[in-house]
């Protein structure tokens, strides 16, 4: 460990890809955590078990209610969606399916963009990290292939900087791959998430829908 945070040192050839990468995993990392909570812990519900309280109050008639219980949820997806055909009920008593179709699609559509937002960009640093550990890698073979060639030194030297040019290549394909292997499996697991929470959302605000207007 000390050997691979000594080549962070400016005395090493290849310190600027080092911190590059670095900043790149650091950048991940911040945008993982966001993601992540928002995700997980901000938008995620039990939605069958929400849901089911939705359905009896709306069998009910107590359309308010289901209202107030949507709101109560917070700042979770599917309740913010589902409460907007509700309010539709609720405000005016209509029954009509294309005005209820039509105010869940708007919650939809402005829901959907907060939980895809920045996602995308995980595999994109990814593959950043990836190339940038490449380029280390070409500087530093470049480096110990030019050490065979420099005049007037002696074996021994030619050794040490054929050693510090693997070295350097060999750091820097470690740290790249260190950033882009845990950022595509981050990004794997935040993007399940969030398909099955708008799965989630398209399948119970059909059923809502079709329960609010009398088709089951």
């Amino acid at each position: 460990m000390d050997v691979f945070i000594k080549a962070f040192s400016p005395n090493e050839p290849g310190f600027l890809y080092m911190y590059v990468i670095a900043f790149v995993g650091a950048f991940a990392i911040a945008i993982a955590i966001e993601r992540a909570y928002y995700i997980v812990v901000r938008s995620n519900i039990n939605a069958d078990k929400f849901m089911a309280e939705i359905r009896k109050l709306v069998k009910a008639g107590e359309y308010k209610k289901a209202v107030a219980l949507c709101d109560s949820a917070g700042s979770k997806a599917l309740p913010q969606v589902v409460v907007t055909g509700l309010r539709v009920v609720a405000d005016s008593d209509t029954t009509d399916f294309r005005t209820i179709q039509n105010s869940v699609d708007e919650g939809t559509l402005e829901i959907l963009p907060k939980l895809q937002a920045r996602t995308n960009f995980l595999p994109l640093l990814a593959n950043v990290a990836t190339l940038l550990g490449l380029m280390g890698t070409i500087w530093g073979l470049i480096l110990a292939f030019r050490s065979v060639s420099v005049p007037g030194i002696d074996a021994t030297q030619k050794a040490n900087m054929l050693a510090a040019g693997i070295y350097t290549a060999m750091n820097t394909t470690l740290l790249g791959l260190a950033v882009a292997v845990p950022t595509i499996l981050i990004y794997a697991f935040i993007h399940n998430k969030t398909a099955k929470i708008i799965d989630e959302i398209d399948e119970h605000t059909v059923k809502l829908i079709n329960l609010l207007t009398g088709n089951r």
